[in-house]
């Protein structure tokens, strides 16, 4: 595998798109899982390391699944999203730019079902206390994303942008952890759109954002976050605990591979 072209482009413009890389019944897989560890949750089970967090502006949908927003640390202990983050399929291609010593320290199934908001333009930096940079973005496009339904936007060549100051999001019901670039002119920004099993591989300072979904259909993603072994996260010093949605797993070694 030559990933050379796809390195030269995230080192210009802070991300590269694989088009079909994963298989799209592996991506029905997995959305099949985060339904039902949902509905296991909404039922008072154990769904282990793993957490809910729902969408405030669907509070009014029925079914726990229907008000998901998005279904955290699953890449430890359910086995399907553990193998996917440690696969060669992806780590092949984050090696190149992270090192041999590769760690998952996040993952998040993401839905957004007609009506859920979107996020404001951000840098995933700005949520990692750690003392070194950068981390990757991997962002697995589980349903279709189309310029209705709440796709990402991306500012080619952003990732070379210090972390910016932010404001927070002040709509109705928008997530508390949204906050917005508001000191940053985003003329040159380009849509995402991607099919199922398509992958896009992105630097933590790319300055990106996604819209409501506006649409019928829902758009979901499954999102693996990784850093260089040995990273230390400083969240204890910075918040006072360590941050509720992480959890650090070592995925290659410089031995393994």
């Amino acid at each position: 595998m030559d990933t050379g072209e796809d390195i030269a482009r995230f080192n210009r413009q802070g991300y590269f798109l694989c088009r079909g890389l994963v298989d799209p019944s592996l991506c029905q897989k997995m959305e099949a899982e985060v339904r039902q560890l949902t509905e296991t949750a909404g039922d008072g089970g154990d769904i282990g390391n793993a957490y809910v967090v729902e969408e405030s502006a669907l509070g009014d949908r029925a079914l726990p699944v229907e008000r998901l927003s998005k279904l955290f640390r699953v890449h430890r202990e359910v086995p399907l999203f553990r193998t996917m983050a440690e696969s060669d399929l992806l780590l092949d291609r984050v090696e190149p730019i992270l090192g041999p010593g590769i760690d998952c320290f996040l993952s998040q199934f993401i839905f957004k079902y007609p009506g859920a908001l979107g996020q404001p333009w951000h840098q995933d930096s700005l949520y990692f206390p750690f003392d070194r940079g950068p981390q990757v973005g991997v962002w697995i496009a589980i349903t279709r994303a189309h310029e209705s339904n709440g796709p990402l936007s991306v500012l080619p060549g952003s990732h070379t942008e210090p972390v910016h100051q932010v404001i927070r999001d002040k709509r109705a019901h928008a997530n508390p952890g949204y906050f917005e670039i508001v000191d940053h002119d985003m003329q040159g920004a380009q849509m995402v759109l991607m099919a199922p099993g398509d992958v896009l591989f992105f630097h933590s300072h790319l300055m990106h954002k996604s819209t409501d979904n506006l649409s019928s259909e829902p758009r979901a993603a499954m999102v693996f976050h990784y850093a260089s072994g040995g990273t230390r996260d400083h969240s204890v010093e910075k918040y006072g605990r360590p941050m509720s949605n992480v959890d650090w797993m070592p995925v290659r070694r410089k031995d393994s591979h």
